[in-house]
């Protein structure tokens, strides 16, 4: 009686061995005898106790985040990086068989290859072209994940921290960026103005009568004026002809 429920605890551990259950999201990548002899799933799995062996890979996108590293920009700015790196298993039998640990090999990948990617760019490339520098980076990832079944899907560029000092120094030179544009405005439009005067100057030289007209003109707003006592030049082409008059009637 005892050597029967000695042998049915046996089996009952063998068949709870045997049988494996794997969520939808779930593969099993079966060895035989250390060989590699398939992959398996989702749903009931059955194994040849003492014989196959069975390691659970998981499908789901995983969400990589890659700590701060330190870079160096192309033109000697050194500041602090860290991203987010989206990626899934896709070929269950590489990442189990090709490396030991395929989350940790692409932790060290994606930070090397942060530090490598930034490094080739200036850093204003770095804060005003991040699409650019996030798919730089996924790409090269992709590529070199693909020999372990891992396909990057994404990578975003958190933040791009720099010290105090690299920030005052971009202050100042913003704010004199924003003086010689104030400057180079100023100046156009003092040379659209002069050019415009130079065209009116031309324009009423053409008719000595344009002139007097203009004249006459400002006279009357003179004259609108509540000062008692106005002082104006008198322009010798209207008091030329007068003149002239004047000597031939004597």
């Amino acid at each position: 009686m005892i050597a029967l429920i000695v042998v049915l605890v046996v089996l009952l551990i063998l068949v709870v061995n045997a049988l494996k259950i794997l969520r939808e999201y779930e593969r099993g990548v079966i060895f035989t005898l250390g060989r590699f002899t398939g992959i398996k799933g989702p749903g009931l799995i059955v194994l040849v106790p003492g014989i196959q062996k069975m390691t659970r890979v998981d499908l789901r996108t995983i969400v990589l985040d890659v700590p701060k590293q330190d870079v160096i920009s192309r033109d000697n700015v050194s500041v602090k990086v860290n991203a987010v790196v989206y990626f899934r298993i896709v070929d269950p039998a590489r990442a189990i068989i090709q490396v030991a640990n395929p989350f940790e090999a692409t932790s060290q990948l994606a930070q090397t290859t942060l530090r490598s990617v930034l490094g080739q760019h200036e850093l204003d490339e770095m804060l005003a072209q991040r699409e650019k520098l996030n798919a730089d980076v996924q790409q090269i990832l992709d590529t070199s994940t693909d020999a372990w079944g891992i396909k990057v899907s994404h990578v975003e560029i958190k933040h791009v921290d720099l010290d105090e000092s690299m920030i005052r120094a971009m202050a100042r030179q913003a704010e004199a960026e924003r003086a010689r544009r104030a400057k180079v405005i100023h100046a156009e439009g003092e040379q659209q103005a002069a050019a415009t005067l130079v065209e009116a100057a031309r324009l009423l030289s053409a008719d000595p009568r344009a002139i007097q007209l203009r004249y006459l003109q400002t006279l009357t707003e003179l004259g609108n004026e509540r000062s008692s006592t106005i002082v104006f030049p008198l322009p010798m082409d209207l008091i030329t002809p007068l003149l002239q008059r004047s000597g031939g009637d004597h």
